[in-house]
């Protein structure tokens, strides 16, 4: 006999009979209905692990601003699936984050943004949500939180991976209405070094966002909808809600303000409603995209919320809304506004069709038409950041519509690269380094050196790429393709092969006649973002129609590679980064084996080339100190 025991969370306990025989109709039907959902949670589960066996090799002391949340989900913060409300998570999220905030601050700190939140898996009752939050880096008065959230069932010992974000904060004023200045931030381990450079990476993204949607709309690459697809469909206004809130005291954060989360909260609640009454069924809510807190609210205050289906997909649909309060007298003040992605599953938790949307005219349209360039930006930003080494080919494509997610993952992926803490020396030749990295299958080098230069001075010598062919013999020809602002170029770059002549001697093989191999780069240079950051010039490959793969040439892809140069008095620290491609790896195999010092001439060929140089023309020559302070004057001012 087959005994069946229900615990929280949907799980079932299947108890053998007496004779030890399973019911064959209960185990099906159980695995039927369960399984999908068990192999998500297996997959999470591993990640997870994965990730808690990087950070057990990484443990390099507590960090400070760490706070940690446990709750177990109650029926009452359940929707009506049982499932724990995004609502409620949000506030739970937004808690934990202003107390790592406020911890680092010494003082009272508001939520200014949200970062774009990818809710990977839902959270049932009875299973417990651990949240965890740290300080990323902190600028003047404003400072990025990490906050990580994962599920935990006490009745299977499982974890999975339910959601991370990234929270920017900014500190109150005191009594006196002067600002608080923020303290930096110490990285104990390898993970929070990385956090720490790439946030600055992260900054930059959330100040052009809005230019983003802006250019794609203006310049045409949104196609206008289909009248003949949308004419049977479904009108936006049938979508339309429309709420008020009375913000009282336990709405209210220890500052008297409306609690951030709780704003969140009843956002997504109308939301839910506008997605309910276009789909007619129960939607699952996948993605928040980011949001900015345009003011507060405070106790006494009425908030107006509204919302409306902006767009609906083949299998998910975007709700745009927006949140202002009120007193008794006085105008509307815009509080907040943001777009979220809902999704209906099936039995087995795939992704219905929905119906369409007919936007109203005017405002509908408009809104039409930015959902399609907001979901453009989240396909380029997965696929450019999803893509992995194994993956043919690496590069991914170039167009206007993506650079500042290609840029940003390209400077990021160097940040990454060189803030690993386990390179290994492997040859050292008159104070110039050769380290290796092998991680996974995959074997990168740095190369590095002092030189007596500053490092402003240096910075502006490497980033042009096309002077690069006077020093280093690897690059016989370097072209400028597009400047596609003061940041970003791209560059052709043609290389001579290593495989017709003798093995580390590149140039041999052009005497030769070898086919030749060429790379399309895209180029993204950094200045420092603060005291104590280095220039950085990075590198990755990216395909253009305009310049395909020609014959006589092999075309070959750069992954990541580039210059980190820290400032060291009046001296630089040059570091030069590769994860090495198959392309790339013949030129320096035989320099790993210790059979070659090629990277040693080529560094000091670098060194020849930047100190000859050292001066500006025409003798207009700063500090690099000057220009590190000038540079985070103007970039990072808040």
């Amino acid at each position: 006999m087959l005994t069946c025991a229900f615990l929280p969370g949907n799980h079932v306990l299947l108890k053998e009979s007496n004779d030890g025989e399973l019911s064959e109709f209960a185990a099906s039907a159980y695995l039927k209905r369960n399984i999908p959902a068990l192999r998500m949670s297996m997959r999470a589960s591993s990640d997870l692990k994965e990730e808690e066996e990087e950070e057990e090799e990484d443990e390099g002391g507590v960090n400070p601003t760490e706070v940690k949340m446990s709750q177990i989900v109650m029926p009452c913060h359940c929707n009506h699936q049982q499932e724990l409300s995004v609502g409620q998570l949000l506030k739970w999220m937004d808690s934990t984050a202003c107390l790592s905030a406020e911890r680092h601050a010494g003082s009272l700190c508001v939520t200014a943004s949200m970062d774009d939140i990818h809710f990977e898996h839902t959270i049932r009752v009875g299973q417990v949500v651990n949240i965890r939050a740290k300080v990323n880096r902190a600028f003047n008065t404003s400072m990025e939180v990490g906050i990580q959230v994962s599920c935990e069932d006490l009745f299977c010992d499982r974890h999975w991976k339910v959601c991370h974000a990234y929270a920017t904060f900014v500190t109150q004023r005191t009594n006196t209405g002067q600002k608080v200045l923020l303290r930096p931030t110490v990285a104990l381990t390898q993970k929070e070094q990385v956090e720490y450079s790439v946030a600055a990476e992260r900054r930059r993204v959330r100040m052009l966002h809005d230019d983003i949607i802006r250019d794609l709309l203006s310049h045409g690459f949104i196609q206008q909808a289909d009248s003949s697809e949308v004419c049977n469909a479904v009108t936006a206004e049938k979508t339309r809600v429309e709420s008020v809130e009375l913000v009282l005291p336990p709405h209210a954060n220890h500052q008297v303000n409306t609690f951030g989360g709780q704003i969140m909260a009843w956002m997504v609640n109308v939301a839910t409603i506008a997605a309910s009454r276009l789909c007619q069924a129960h939607p699952t809510l996948r993605t928040i995209d980011m949001f900015t807190f345009r003011g507060p609210s405070q106790v006494g205050d009425r908030l107006l919320l509204r919302a409306i289906v902006n767009n609906a997909f083949k299998n998910s649909m975007e709700v745009g809304v927006r949140a202002e309060a009120y007193q008794q007298e006085g105008p509307n003040r815009h509080i907040n506004s943001a777009f979220m992605t809902f999704e209906v599953l099936d039995d087995g938790r795939k992704p219905c069709t929905l119906p369409r949307i007919r936007p109203e005219p005017l405002e509908g349209e408009r809104r039409f038409q930015e959902a399609v360039a907001r979901k453009k930006i989240r396909l380029d930003r997965k696929y450019i950041i999803s893509r992995k080494q194994s993956e043919v080919p690496l590069s991914v494509p170039w167009d206007p519509r993506n650079q500042v997610y290609l840029s940003f993952n390209n400077v990021s992926a160097l940040k990454t690269l060189a803030a690993k803490n386990s390179w290994r020396l492997s040859s050292e030749k008159d104070q110039v380094r050769l380290y290796t990295l092998e991680q996974k299958s995959v074997l990168s080098f740095r190369v590095e050196a002092e030189v007596d230069v500053p490092a402003e001075r240096a910075f502006c010598l490497l980033a042009d790429m096309s002077n690069r062919t006077s020093w280093d013999t690897h690059y016989k020809k370097c072209e400028l393709i597009h400047r596609v602002d003061d940041d970003d170029f791209i560059y052709r770059v043609v290389t001579p092969s290593v495989h017709q002549g003798s093995v580390g001697t590149p140039t041999s093989s052009n005497q030769a006649g070898g086919i030749l191999q060429d790379f399309i780069l895209l180029a993204s240079r950094r200045k420092p973002c603060g005291i104590g950051d280095p220039y950085v010039i990075a590198l990755r490959s990216v395909s253009l129609t305009t310049h395909p793969p020609v014959e006589g040439y092999n075309r070959g892809e750069v992954v990541c590679a580039g210059f980190t140069i820290l400032s060291s008095k009046n001296k630089s620290l040059v570091s030069y980064y590769n994860q090495a491609s198959p392309e790339v790896l013949p030129y320096i195999s035989t320099d790993i084996a210790g059979l070659s010092s090629s990277f040693y001439h080529t560094f000091c060929s670098c060194s020849k080339y930047l100190t000859t140089h050292r001066q500006q023309q025409g003798g207009d020559h700063t500090s690099s100190q000057t220009s590190e302070e000038l540079c985070a004057t103007q970039l990072y001012t808040n």
